[in-house]
């Protein structure tokens, strides 16, 4: 069995959603260290002048060394309408924006407490919408314990997985042998990011994941897997 492991994020990127279609289960690594102003609490979307971050404010005060699965949204500021009005305005002529945006309102509107929540709908429902379909376990599930590489390597095998289908960035500092001493063999991602029509020029890459879906709706898995082409 192939397994993709990935921290949680919010409205992630279009490899991610890579990741997670080369797998048989996807595991949501959410008992490891959270680290502020990082992927699991913002994203970026496509504006008129660029690009803008949409940032999910959490309580960090005396909670330096929460796990992911611990952080709390601090909700003192209004952020929800700031996302879902940024998101209407600078997507308004998008295609599939119709489509799409009532579920992205509702959820981003909903008073979630800890941020793994949020982070979780949304990946089960842009999963969804992409079409991609696949269990997803948390990772503190497994109750699984060691440093970084040994407590992805204990995931694999608390989940029986041979394989295990990971970022390029962690081929810095997860070591082949190691897994595959194990009886689990491991395989990097090395993703091509298409370039597609959005609503301005020029592209920017490294967008969240819904600047391909209001834009190209059904087409948007095929373009994340560069089957289809988006001039």
């Amino acid at each position: 069995m192939r397994i993709a492991i990935m921290q949680p994020g919010y409205l992630p990127w279009l490899g991610f959603f890579e990741l997670m279609h080369h797998c048989d289960l996807f595991v949501i690594f959410d008992d490891v260290q959270y680290t502020k102003k990082d992927w699991r609490s913002r994203n970026k979307i496509r504006t008129k002048d660029g690009w803008m971050w949409l940032t999910v404010p959490v309580q960090t005060k005396d909670r330096r060394f929460q796990l992911i699965n611990e952080a709390v949204i601090d909700h003192t500021s209004n952020w929800r309408q700031k996302h879902i009005k940024s998101v209407e305005v600078h997507y308004g002529k998008a295609r599939y924006l119709k489509e799409f945006f009532p579920a992205f309102k509702e959820i981003v509107g909903f008073k979630w407490e800890r941020l793994v929540d949020l982070d979780l709908e949304l990946i089960k429902w842009l999963a969804g919408a992409l079409g991609i379909r696949r269990d997803i376990v948390m990772s503190s599930s497994l109750k699984t314990t060691g440093g970084r590489e040994e407590k992805i390597i204990a995931v694999c095998e608390a989940l029986g997985a041979t394989e295990l289908y990971d970022t390029k960035a962690s081929s810095t500092f997860l070591d082949r042998a190691a897994f595959e001493n194990r009886g689990i063999k491991l395989e990097f991602q090395d993703y091509q990011h298409p370039v597609y029509r959005q609503l301005y020029e020029p592209f920017l890459a490294q967008m969240s994941v819904i600047d391909l879906l209001f834009n190209y709706g059904p087409e948007s898995l095929g373009m994340i897997l560069g089957k289809c082409g988006g001039e």
